[in-house]
């Protein structure tokens, strides 16, 4: 694994702020950044959180070895002293947000971080990196699977993007309802779902279609699948058949009219007595053409470019804005942003939904400073949307690693369920449900 420093996964301007602050004294005064997003992508009804974990991850390698601060020094982008500040550090702050899989809306506070300004200046390029294209991938993929109903969907993404970002998108679709993935690495990491067979080349290598699935056969057994869009479908069909058998695991269409054709290949894998052999679809799929497919006698799903670039949203708009710290008698302030449509609502954020008839009906945000907060009581049958990552640089582990995919993956079906109906639907239109901002 190509080894670097998530401290350096920075812009410049971070840590000449920091050098800045040093000098006038700001560095160590206590802050509250807030991540969140101003709108959703046009016509999105909702946003699925994901990335939190792998902030957690790169939480625990954020700090600058040798090699590190010397480039920094070589370039001349910090002083002397705020080297030797950077030295030991490591982030001691602490980070709340909403849980990885849940929905987020405009002015959602999916990630509240809480630290000196030095410290929490440093991580916002990390943190809106991570967040903007996992939730990007997420909110995608949430929106596939629930287009393609009970069939799973699978990410065949990884040729279609950056070959990190490969990764990240594999673990995103998985917490947005995705089963698994092609890429290895990804499935090594994070404990994921491998998945895979045969491409065109295996065929085309073969003097005959006939050896190509010989020979996949013999290497991976009866129940692999076998793709039949080489040369001719209908005669591939029956070759897979009489070389495998009636207990041929699968097929796979990767070319023209997927919906006529998957009827096409049932009817013949019927006919064939391969009523069990199970039918993939791939080639540029997206939700829409999912949902074209609801019809079709199609069993699996492999999507890749639309996933990958958040079919046509590869950012969510996050933005890193500072929402209170201390002022110079010492006070914690609430600040805000007045600027012409970038209007930021001071102080830190508490956050709940409320409920009517089991169905969710409005996201409530409340802020104000951290003694009006306190002091704050919500309804009882309001749902806490914050949950605890960091405490004082304490990271909570139980938000990381395969469980924490899982989790995620479950808890994300649980939360679109309980969003109205209307959530779910293709077609343009508001957010499912309003966001109410309340200043204490």
């Amino acid at each position: 694994m190509v080894d670097y420093s998530p401290a350096l996964m920075t812009d410049m301007y971070e840590y000449t702020m920091l050098d800045a602050a040093l000098k006038d004294g700001t560095a160590n005064r206590p802050c509250v950044f807030e991540i969140f997003t101003r709108h959703l992508p046009a016509g999105r009804r909702y946003g699925v959180l994901a990335g939190t974990g792998r902030i957690l991850d790169a939480l625990e390698h954020f700090h600058l070895d040798d090699d590190d601060l010397a480039f920094l020094a070589d370039r001349k982008i910090v002083s002397r002293e705020t080297l030797d500040w950077l030295k030991d550090f490591r982030f001691t702050g602490s980070i709340k947000g909403y849980r990885e899989g849940e929905m987020l809306f405009p002015n959602s506070p999916v990630l509240q971080v809480e630290g000196t300004f030095g410290e929490c200046t440093l991580l916002e390029t990390l943190l809106l990196s991570i967040l903007n294209y996992d939730s990007a991938v997420a909110s995608a993929a949430s929106r596939m699977v629930s287009a393609a109903k009970d069939r799973p969907c699978m990410d065949m993404g990884g040729r279609r993007t950056n070959e990190w970002a490969a990764v990240a998108a594999a673990r995103a679709a998985v917490v947005g309802g995705f089963q698994g993935t092609a890429n290895l690495l990804a499935a090594q990491l994070y404990g994921l779902k491998a998945i895979g067979t045969a491409a065109h080349c295996f065929t085309l290598v073969h003097d005959s279609e006939r050896e190509a699935f010989e020979s996949q056969i013999n290497a991976l057994g009866k129940s692999t699948t076998l793709l039949v869009d080489t040369y001719n479908i209908e005669e591939a069909v029956k070759t897979a058949v009489e070389v495998a058998g009636p207990d041929l695991g699968g097929v796979r269409i990767d070319s023209g009219d997927l919906a006529a054709m998957a009827q096409r290949v049932r009817n013949e894998l019927d006919a064939l007595g391969a009523t069990s052999t199970t039918i993939t679809v791939t080639n540029d799929l997206d939700e829409y053409a999912l949902a074209a497919l609801q019809t079709a006698p199609v069993d699996s799903y492999g999507v890749g470019t639309m996933l990958v670039t958040g079919s046509g949203a590869p950012t969510c708009a996050m933005v890193y804005k500072l929402t209170e710290r201390e002022n110079a008698d010492g006070i914690m302030e609430p600040v805000a942003k007045k600027s012409k449509d970038k209007a930021t609502v001071p102080g830190r954020k508490l956050a709940y939904r409320s409920y009517e008839y089991n169905l969710a009906d409005c996201e409530h945000v409340i802020s104000g400073s951290e003694s009006k907060l306190a002091d704050f009581h919500a309804p009882e049958d309001w749902k806490d949307l914050l949950v605890q990552y960091v405490n004082h640089g304490e990271i909570n582990h139980d938000y990381q690693g395969h469980d924490a995919i899982v989790n995620a993956h479950n808890y994300r079906a649980k939360a679109l369920a309980e969003l109205p109906i209307t959530a779910q639907s293709l077609m343009k239109g508001d957010p499912a449900i309003p966001t109410e901002t309340t200043v204490l």
